[in-house]
């Protein structure tokens, strides 16, 4: 099987090209549940190798080419059972490490398993870096089994097979060390400690620990300054806030995500001291985000997480500025990143995407001028068949302006349309964007608009933005979602008689809840490895565990008995007046089964008509592709049966 698929990803470099279909085809179901074969891409240092992630089915490996012949892997390491690699960085021009996570479903991003192990580019040398004897153990260890867990902090400026890594121990949620490791000999000098967990630190361009940010154990954002051989904490300024992201190479210069007043994010630059901050990109609406960044980490080009992402040149004097430009201009439909450049910037992979266009990677050779395609993320979507997403804005009904993104059925007009109101999960920090959806563009090739609505609490409006969703789960986040279906309405987007509501983690949760707070409004809805119960979550799921999700907790839900039940969809269940589909993983340890049973039983309770989907094996949403089948299967026939396109329900 693994050397079979080997000769696919070398073909994919090689020859691959978009899959031609008619327009206005129904496209196959599996089109939509398939997953990214190939993804990761990350050009050695010198420019001469290129690593990447490869996935079949259930088996996952690095795999790395020689650039100059691209005909055969020059190594292939095979991940443990369970296991991807979460993050590849290549630490020198022949080492490389990765990090591993395990998968836990497909509404969540893998799992870091906290372990690191290290690999030449010919598949010699394999060591562990950070590792636990149940996990990377096999592979070779360079020291006695780890306690604890590790993450990747960075690199030094200029590659030497070392790298830097943070480590903290089990069930210690008050200390962070950072270590510079040697990825060779595994050897580990210790640069810095703090007394608080899950930090994450900043080290400058001689190696020294400069800054620390994250979350206190209250969940207090907090950023510390490396001062007279100790950390001291910045007083907070209750008008502006920064995140520090990187030194520049070439200049004592830092780099920052600043916001002010708790409004959007902006790009920043300041002295390494703090002082001195210039803007260099900010909007007033959006979040600064998409950032680009040249080999002497020096931003370039930007834009703004809202709305269609358009870069905006920051510095045209940076060589990469030019030729960013130029690229963008040949690929006008797309949004273009560049992911991974040789220290000489003279080789580079960028990735082109858009709302239609899951994604292509390209590998440019500046000296020679050429661009070579290297793989498509899903190459059985064909970008011409999708459906385009527009991104819009609304007035919320305490006058709030929120931003809508409608995904609209190919050759379809915007008038009177079936629709499904596709909540998002999370909530917090997370957001619906302009870039191709798989469930949107599923639901929009069988007829439906969609609508998604970054309510309260979503990301990429800035911090003020995601606390106003605090607390209000079941109340103004709900709201917000029904106000967006009612503009679509007022806008003669949507026909009223025809909509559903489908949401998957939170989304479940709205799913619910919006039927509930607006009744009437929906004709079905379908709740996907959702939360129907809030206080099962301070006693059953993984988030409870630690004293850091705890206090998310209440900070997301409160702790009132009271106002818990009266936000919690299993408590009102009398009040669903449509039917309902719920779907479920039952090995789900983010949203447990027991939370779709919980439900369940509430509405056989009060004898209220629901289906059931559930798969044995699968976590936070179904992983395997056979089960996304059958899922998309049984949603497409339950939304047919009350708001199908063919339907005129009254």
């Amino acid at each position: 099987m693994w050397i079979e698929r080997l000769r696919t990803v070398v073909g994919a470099f090689c020859m691959l090209l978009p899959i031609a279909a008619s327009a206005g085809d129904l496209i196959p179901v599996e089109t939509f549940a398939r997953h990214e074969s190939e993804s990761m891409p990350r050009l050695s240092p010198d420019g001469q190798y290129i690593a990447l992630s490869v996935e079949d089915g259930e088996n996952h490996a690095v795999v790395v080419y020689r650039l100059s012949d691209m005909s055969r892997p020059s190594s292939f390491l095979k991940m443990p059972k369970f296991q991807v690699p979460a993050n590849i960085e290549w630490v020198g021009p022949t080492r490389l490490i990765v990090e591993t996570a395990k998968f836990v479903g497909s509404l969540e991003q893998p799992a870091l398993t906290g372990e690191i192990l290290a690999t030449d580019a010919d598949g010699k040398h394999i060591d562990a870096m950070f590792s636990r004897e149940w996990g990377l153990a096999s592979h070779g260890n360079l020291r006695d089994v780890d306690e604890g867990y590790a993450t990747v902090a960075g690199l030094p400026a200029k590659t030497n097979n070392h790298f830097y890594m943070q480590t903290y121990k089990w069930d210690d949620e008050k200390d962070s060390w950072l270590y510079d490791v040697d990825a060779i000999s595994g050897t580990r000098h210790l640069l810095s400690h703090i007394g608080l967990s899950d930090i994450t630190f900043i080290v400058d361009n001689e190696g020294q620990p400069r800054y620390a940010y994250g979350h206190d154990i209250s969940r207090n954002y907090v950023v510390y300054r490396q001062q007279n051989g100790g950390w001291a904490e910045l007083e907070e300024n209750a008008e502006v806030t920064f995140q520090p992201v990187d030194f520049a190479l070439d200049k004592q210069e830092l780099y920052a995500y600043s916001s002010t007043k708790g409004g959007p994010t902006a790009l920043v630059a300041m002295n390494p001291d703090g002082s001195n901050r210039k803007v260099l990109a900010k909007d007033d609406f959006g979040t600064i985000g998409h950032v680009q960044w040249s080999p002497n980490d020096e931003p370039f080009a930007a834009a703004v997480e809202t709305g269609i992402p358009t870069a905006t040149i920051i510095d045209d004097k940076q060589p990469l500025a030019a030729l960013y430009a130029g690229l963008s201009k040949k690929f006008p439909d797309d949004f273009v990143d560049f992911t991974s450049l040789s220290e000489d910037g003279n080789k580079l992979v960028f990735l082109v995407s858009s709302d239609r266009n899951p994604g292509d990677y390209y590998l440019f050779d500046r000296q020679q001028n050429t661009i070579r395609k290297l793989f498509s993320s899903n190459p059985a979507v064909n970008p011409a068949k999708m459906a385009s997403r527009i991104p819009m804005r609304f007035t919320a009904s305490d006058g709030t302006q929120l931003e809508a993104i409608l995904t609209v059925p190919a050759g379809a007009s915007m008038n009177d349309l079936p629709m499904v109101l596709l909540p998002h999960g999370g909530p917090h920090e997370i957001s619906d964007d302009w870039f191709y959806d798989r469930d949107s563009q599923f639901l929009a090739n069988r007829g439906y608009l969609v609508l998604q609505v970054n309510y309260r609490g979503s990301g990429g409006r800035g911090p003020n933005f995601v606390k106003a969703g605090y607390g209000k789960w079941g109340t103004r986040i709900q709201e917000d979602l029904i106000d967006g279906v009612k503009w679509a309405e007022a806008q003669h987007y949507a026909d009223p008689k025809r909509v559903c509501v489908y949401g998957a983690s939170f989304g479940g949760y709205s799913a619910m809840m919006t039927v509930i707070r607006a009744p009437g409004l929906f004709k079905c809805a379908v709740g996907y490895a959702g939360i129907y119960d809030l206080a099962m979550m301070y006693d059953k799921g993984d988030i409870k565990d630690g004293a850091t999700g705890v206090n998310y907790l209440h900070t997301a839900i409160g702790t009132d008995p009271a106002v818990l039940a009266a936000n919690s969809p299993d408590k009102l269940a009398n009040k669903v007046d449509v039917p309902v589909l719920l779907i479920h993983g039952e090995e789900d340890e983010r949203a447990p089964f027991a939370q779709a049973k919980a439900m369940r039983a509430a509405l056989d309770a009060e004898h209220k008509p629901y289906e059931w989907l559930t798969k044995p094996g699968e976590g936070h949403g179904f992983f395997k592709e056979e089960n996304n089948v059958d899922l998309y299967n049984h949603l497409q026939a339950f939304l047919e049966k009350y708001i199908g396109p063919g339907t005129r329900a009254n």
